[in-house]
């Protein structure tokens, strides 16, 4: 566990990258644990718009091989290096999260929102899992947006995958990177006179 203050662990938050997680991942209880914080987000209405679908063992490497034949359906001439590396983009992490938002069209919540909402579960996932001294990385990719990985993972019409969460023990450590200056992007509204 993190015993940094509330606040100086929200500003210690870093990505590791993918390719810089190993094992060993998280287990039963402490994935669980994760999860239950990675759900307390904004939830208007009370659809519970996100559910998680988790990838691990050789199912892994079972998807990377989807993505070369996807890859090589859509360019039978595509380098031997792009191939590679859609057959090793889920090969490094032990353990991925996929977030999938699911979306009531027509409710009196938008959908806009309830995405949102699941987007947050993938951040609020990020932190559970540096809070439990796990490196993680949330990614999309082209994978996220296309419908025939969406039928080979079982989802629904109405679902999206918002994000890959790329979870398991940091092998470096993260490095810091810049960081916007909050002050410099907050202005005040004004009424018009």
């Amino acid at each position: 566990m993190n015993a940094l203050s509330p606040l100086d662990f929200l500003d210690s938050r870093r990505s590791v990258p993918s390719k810089q997680l190993g094992e060993p991942g998280p287990d039963g209880p402490t994935l669980a644990r994760m999860l239950q914080a990675a759900v307390r987000v904004p939830d208007h209405g009370k659809l519970v718009p996100f559910r998680f679908l988790r990838i691990r063992g050789d199912a892994r490497f079972s998807l990377g091989e989807r993505l070369v034949e996807l890859t090589l359906a859509q360019d039978p001439d595509a380098p031997a290096a792009a191939l590679e590396k859609e057959r090793s983009r889920f090969s490094h992490a032990p353990l991925i999260i996929t977030v999938i938002a699911r979306l009531t069209p027509g409710h009196k919540v938008p959908e806009q929102e309830q995405l949102l909402s699941a987007g947050s579960v993938c951040f609020a996932l990020l932190q559970a899992s540096q809070a439990l001294g796990f490196g993680a990385q949330w990614l999309t990719g082209w994978m996220a947006y296309d419908r025939s990985i969406a039928e080979l993972l079982g989802l629904h019409d109405n679902e999206k995958i918002v994000g890959f969460i790329h979870i398991g023990t940091a092998k470096l450590e993260a490095p810091e990177r810049d960081r916007p200056d909050a002050a410099a992007l907050l202005s005040d509204w004004q009424p018009d006179v």
